[in-house]
């Protein structure tokens, strides 16, 4: 057995990788799936479409690889996402709420003005926001008919994706996560290592509700053998950040990774010691081994390739995201559009769940290519608020910026990562294999089967694809920078 099933369960799609012993893709399958919107700032999924393509393109996957020589499967998701279902029929009570849902701000409000959130951040490394998944789950208790009887009555459960797709592999045999997934509930004591009673009772959460909690490297149980024919261990999960961050390599203390997906995360290594920020970022865990947990600062930013999405969907300037990068070059140089893109508010380091969205700088000539080259660099500059805020954090001079190493979809526009690399005034690092997450889901599961090597090797083997340096000068940088935190600070005022 020397291929490895990775599931990549995102927010608008989902994908299944199979990878050979070189950890080379060698087949892959994809599904989109509908996001639904039943009111302002609201976003959920099905649950059924997140099971229904997750074994759809495992089962395209195995079919185009040829092979049916599966060691092992792991899996990454989409992080923070909620859904609660019935212990004995799998029944979901609701459609999942997704990370990007905001109608717990003002749950999150009322907490933060008892004075809180700092036994929520203190436990959990988490600030009170609707992003997180404790507020989203006591709104289903408080608002789904009787979820809070037949909760505690213990008839219900709940679970992050990797858990339902879990649950549903396993044909409701298991009920567990991994380490990097809890850690992004608003629930789970990063530093001790369990369930926080406090944040749980403080919620009205049952905690024989929650799932077990697992190395990110560890036996999860097998599949079904109706699925894919026989049996399949499953020996790997993480958080779709934490995914990539394995996949990166960043193994060691101080080593930068970003993802551009739906949205943009940004996670710096530091090692076995949680940092608290003093910046408004988050403490996470980054991946967990053998029972040690490594630590990283986080940077969430909502929307990064949903603005591309949004240029397509709702603008409909563009057909494809492809062709953002030739739209945006033929921006008039002249005309200084700043975009600021909080569809569903703005994450780290604002944290502010109601603001919307805003354009600044509109002339009678903008077009197109403007809104194209205002959307790429938007994901430039909020990076850039990331990197600035870590980087107080851990003392470091401003100039002093560690190379970023990236991936993801967005990663692949060149004028988008050059943009990237002049706006936060150091090196970007595009890796060859951009699907990165996919990798570190892979890898988690093929070292625990035996079919892949252990982390100083895994991390020789990271292979640079591009490099992207500055081009702009300090005052250049500086006054777009500027520009960017005036259009912010006008957004939020509004």
């Amino acid at each position: 057995m020397t291929h490895i099933l990775a599931i990549d369960q995102g927010t608008t799609s989902t994908r299944a990788i199979v990878f050979d012993a070189s950890m080379t893709a060698v087949a892959s399958a994809q599904e989109e799936f509908p996001q639904h919107f039943p009111a302002s700032g609201w976003v959920e999924h099905e649950a059924t479409d997140l099971w229904a393509t997750t074994a759809a393109t495992c089962r395209a996957a195995i079919e185009k690889s040829g092979t049916t020589d599966i060691a092992a499967i792991g899996i990454t998701n989409q992080r923070e996402t909620t859904l609660v279902w019935d212990r004995k029929t799998g029944k979901p009570v609701h459609n999942a709420i997704v990370w990007q849902d905001r109608r717990t701000s003002g749950m999150c409000r009322t907490l933060k003005e008892e004075g809180f959130e700092d036994t929520v951040t203190d436990r959990t490394g988490l600030l009170l926001d609707p992003y997180f998944s404790g507020t989203k789950l006591a709104w289903l208790l408080d608002n789904v008919d009787g979820a809070r009887a037949r909760a505690e009555a213990g008839e219900l459960v709940f679970g992050t994706v990797d858990t339902w797709l879990l649950w549903n592999l396993t044909g409701g045999a298991v009920h567990v996560t991994d380490a990097t997934n809890a850690a992004r509930t608003m629930l789970y004591d990063i530093r001790k290592g369990r369930w926080s009673r406090t944040i749980c009772n403080r919620l009205g959460i049952p905690m024989d509700m929650l799932p077990e909690v697992r190395d990110c490297a560890a036996d999860f149980g097998k599949t079904r053998p109706d699925l894919f024919g026989r049996p399949i261990p499953i020996l790997g999960i993480a958080g779709d950040q934490q995914a990539a961050t394995v996949g990166q390599a960043c193994f060691e203390p101080g080593m930068l990774k970003s993802t551009y997906g739906t949205g943009c995360f940004a996670l710096l290594n530091t090692g076995d010691t949680p940092v608290r920020s003093q910046n408004r970022l988050l403490t996470t865990i980054a991946y967990q081994l053998d029972g040690k947990p490594t630590y990283a600062l986080e940077g969430s930013i909502f929307v990064a390739g949903a603005v591309v999405q949004w240029l397509r969907d709702g603008l409909k300037i563009i057909r494809t995201a492809a062709e953002t990068q030739a739209l945006a070059e033929q921006a008039d140089p002249a005309q200084d559009l700043v975009l600021v893109p909080a569809f569903t508010g703005l994450g780290a380091p604002y944290w502010n769940a109601d603001c919307r969205g805003a354009v600044f700088g509109l002339t009678r000539n903008s077009g197109p290519a403007e809104f194209a080259r205002a959307a790429l660099e938007s994901v430039g500059y909020q990076t850039r608020d990331l990197l600035t805020a870590m980087q107080a954090d851990m003392g470091a001079d401003a100039s002093d910026a560690a190379t970023l190493r990236v991936d993801g979809g967005m990663s692949a526009s060149d004028f988008a990562m050059q943009f990237l690399s002049d706006i936060i005034g150091a090196p970007v690092d595009r890796p060859k294999v951009l699907e990165t997450t996919a990798l570190g889901a892979a890898w988690l599961a093929g070292q625990k089967a035996g079919v892949y090597p252990d982390q100083e090797a895994f991390a020789r083997g990271w292979a640079l694809e591009r490099s992207f340096a500055p081009t702009i000068s300090e005052e250049t940088r500086t006054a777009k920078y500027g520009a960017w935190r005036r259009a912010v600070e006008a957004t939020i005022s509004v």
